[in-house]
């Protein structure tokens, strides 16, 4: 008589070895890229308040981080810069100055620390008076292509600051061609382009406004150029799109939330898929751990894992350092 069952899937979970052995995705530092806040002065540290452990820091704070990335073992990161009031104006031209805050970043990052990466956002909101990512016109509606060409002269003066990918998280159509064109033209062969692809109208990216300043400067809303959480079919034609313009990666944007958009670009096309976990994602883990309704340590490996699985090649977190030094443990 047959012992039952034949097949016991209990048996590779028995042991830690076991499930080490059997495990069908891997998490390392290699696989995070860090954002991180840039903000003037010298020595400063501004915490956020809406993103618990989450500071803004002066460029000799950004070079510190850079260099904790590299011990670390995260190969990446990412700069959003906190541009003052009264140098953001209706066509974010301190966007196109090759001193800006982000530029001068840059600059030091690859100075201090050039064998990590550096990804530097394009697009116009931490820029604009009005919080929109692009340029308005009198009815208060972003315009495409004037706003493309301004998003060329900022990628270019990213590229030349020496920033290593350039991610466009704007939404216009049609910018992925021009920027490729512009840094091939200017003799950026190897500057990445990071597109923000499938970036979606969400309202988990509160405390990012926070971060750079940009809440409560919004007019309006963005849902005229970032995509409706209720479409999916959508996203793969706006990844085909950016794809054939000569994107490098693509982005999806939240994380958790379109993890079957991260899925389905990954099936589809079959090409490095990064995603970003949001401001609003990170803040539910914050509060969450706060009230103890979960382990913090434990809830940042099983989402970055969640991320892996459904096909990321790397994911974007404000966790980076912590993850980091819980896998190295």
């Amino acid at each position: 008589m047959s012992s039952y069952p034949a097949v016991r899937l209990r048996r590779t979970r028995a042991s830690g070895w076991s499930r080490r052995l059997h495990a069908e995705n891997t998490l390392t530092p290699a696989d995070l890229i860090w954002p991180l806040f840039v903000t003037e002065g010298q020595g400063m540290e501004e915490p956020i308040k809406s993103l618990p452990g989450v500071s803004r820091w002066s460029v000799d704070g950004i070079v510190a981080r850079g260099r904790e990335a590299r011990d670390l073992g995260i190969p990446c990161v990412a700069l959003f810069p906190n541009t003052p009031a009264h140098l953001r104006s209706d066509d974010g031209r301190e966007a196109l100055d090759p001193d800006n805050l982000m530029c001068r970043a840059v600059r030091a990052l690859k100075d201090a620390v050039p064998e990590v990466g550096v990804l530097t956002d394009v697009a116009l909101d931490p820029y604009t008076s009005h919080g929109h990512d692009g340029l308005v016109d009198a009815a208060g509606y972003v315009v495409n292509d004037t706003t493309a060409d301004v998003l060329i002269g900022q990628a270019l003066v990213q590229a030349e600051a020496g920033a290593d990918i350039v991610a466009p998280s704007d939404m216009m159509d049609g910018r992925i061609g021009l920027i490729r064109a512009a840094l091939e033209q200017g003799g950026h062969h190897n500057v990445q382009i990071m597109s923000y692809a499938a970036k979606y109208a969400s309202a988990f990216y509160g405390p990012f406004r926070d971060a750079v300043g940009s809440r409560g400067l919004l007019k309006g809303d963005k849902k005229t150029y970032q995509m409706d959480s209720a479409n999916a079919e959508e996203a793969l034609r706006e990844v085909a799109l950016d794809l054939a313009e000569g994107a490098d990666t693509i982005m999806v944007k939240p994380g958790l939330p379109y993890l079957d958009i991260v899925r389905a670009v990954k099936t589809r096309f079959e090409v490095p898929v990064f995603a970003y976990q949001v401001s609003g994602e990170y803040a539910m883990i914050e509060a969450s751990a706060a009230v103890g309704a979960g382990d913090r340590d434990a809830l940042v490996l099983e989402t970055l894992m969640a991320f892996k699985r459904a096909g990321c090649s790397g994911v974007l977190t404000y966790y980076a350092a912590h993850a980091a030094r819980l896998l190295s443990a």
